[in-house]
């Protein structure tokens, strides 16, 4: 299961780089239903990495919200859709959104919207002082960093407003964030009323959320507030937990849009996320295995190669040593050869005579494809000699051939001799023995 740590520095902000102990923190500890499984409002960083300790979880996914003030909400028009180009053109188009030098900002792209890209900006240096300050917690892992007004709810139309203490969380239809003290509400209330330019409404929405307590100390703020202009319509929406569990469950139902911060130079590593990097020493070892296996597989079978090499050249030799006079058997056909020739011995004995060398003959003539294109024109049988001579003609020397090679097949000698090509095909002399 998932986890995910909210994290929330609340006032008064330490020095990473000077006391970064001294921070303390508000958080919420969410399991992937989106359940809280423990929170806080004020510790600090060793506290909550001993709860994370405890509940035996590792890995959790930290996100660090930080003040909304410290971002600035842009629209950049950018007509391209190729990422590379968009990072191009984004600081020309958000320039004059931006009251500082634009080389010292640092520039989050947030989604594409029919008015334009959503930008975050923020202070190139702040923006490293609050990477540091969430960056190397124990037992969590950071996935984003977040403007914390930037996690109210979006509502369709009208403001949402979220009191906090002293402070006040505002987030506008189109998703432009705020973040400024609770007192100075009423110095906004013109800005609240103004509708958009396609609209024309009788009044403007406004969700007002908190807690019991801070509702309650803000009623004349809230009569003041929707007095001003009278255009204000405010809801009040009591929560029942703190503002950091209500942002926490506001992101984790895809209530909103947030802009993560941690992109470009300030993009994390994702160093250890890996799944495979626990599986890393046996993937080692089973690689190591494999290529050990595969060279003794190499081996064996070149080292069987050579044996069968050497094996198929004494065969030979004793076939040579044998049958001298055969040049036509080699090492693929020798079995089928000396088959053959055990066949033939088998059937007459020492003796090939004949009527033996006549059967195997015909039985070679009879495979022939149309045999009627070969011609015997006279047979000489020589006892002697234990010789078959056939004087024959074929329609081609490549019949001739075939009726050779089937005999010698068989293990009998059969050469052809005097052979003489014609128009109307070849004849020559066949001669057949048993070996």
């Amino acid at each position: 299961m998932s986890y995910r740590l909210f994290v929330r520095p609340v006032p008064p902000y330490a020095d990473p780089d000077q006391s970064p102990d001294a921070q303390l923190f508000s958080w919420v500890l969410q399991d992937a239903s989106g359940d809280a499984q423990a929170r806080g409002t004020a510790d600090t960083r060793e506290h909550i990495e001993q709860t994370l300790a405890q509940n035996a979880l590792e890995k959790v996914l930290l996100i660090g919200l930080i003040p909304g003030d410290e971002a600035v909400f842009c629209l950049a028009d950018i007509p391209a859709k190729q990422t590379r180009f968009i990072q191009q053109a984004l600081p020309y188009a958000v320039e004059e959104q931006i009251a500082q030098d634009i080389d010292s900002v640092h520039l989050a792209l947030g989604p594409h919207t029919p008015e334009g890209y959503r930008v975050a900006a923020i202070d190139r240096e702040q923006m490293a002082r609050w990477r540091q300050l969430f960056s190397g917690w124990y037992h969590a892992r950071l996935e984003a960093v977040y403007p914390d007004a930037s996690l109210l709810p979006a509502a369709e139309s009208g403001w949402v407003i979220c009191l906090d203490a002293e402070s006040a969380l505002l987030q506008s239809q189109r998703g432009e964030w705020l973040r400024m003290q609770a007192d100075n509400l009423p110095l906004l209330a013109v800005t609240l009323a103004a509708p958009s330019s396609d609209e024309v409404v009788a009044e403007i929405p406004v969700q007002l959320y908190g807690t019991e307590a801070d509702l309650d100390a803000s009623q004349a703020l809230v009569s003041e507030l929707s007095g001003t202009t009278g255009l204000l319509r405010i809801e009040k929406k009591p929560l029942e937990f703190s503002v950091t569990e209500f942002l926490a469950w506001s992101y984790h139902h895809h209530l909103s849009q947030p802009i993560n911060l941690c992109q470009g130079a300030f993009a994390f590593k994702a160093e250890g996320s890996s799944p495979l990097k626990p599986w890393k020493p046996l993937i080692a070892v089973a690689s190591l295995w494999f290529v050990i296996q595969m060279g003794l597989e190499i081996g064996m079978g070149i080292y069987q190669q050579q044996q069968a090499e050497q094996l198929e050249s004494q065969a030979m030799a004793v076939y040579r040593n044998a049958f001298p006079s055969d040049r036509r058997t080699h090492a693929g056909n020798v079995r089928r050869v000396i088959e053959g020739q055990l066949r033939v011995a088998g059937s007459q004995g020492s003796d090939v005579d004949f009527i033996t060398l006549m059967k195997y003959t015909g039985d070679q003539y009879g495979r022939l494809q149309n045999p009627g294109a070969v011609t015997f024109n006279s047979i000489n049988y020589s006892r002697s000699r234990g010789e078959l001579v056939v004087d024959i003609r074929a329609d081609s020397y490549d019949r001739l051939s075939r009726l050779r090679n089937g005999l010698a097949s068989e293990g009998l000698q059969a050469q052809i001799g005097s052979v003489v090509n014609e128009s109307s095909g070849a004849r020559g002399r066949l001669t057949v023995s048993g070996g």
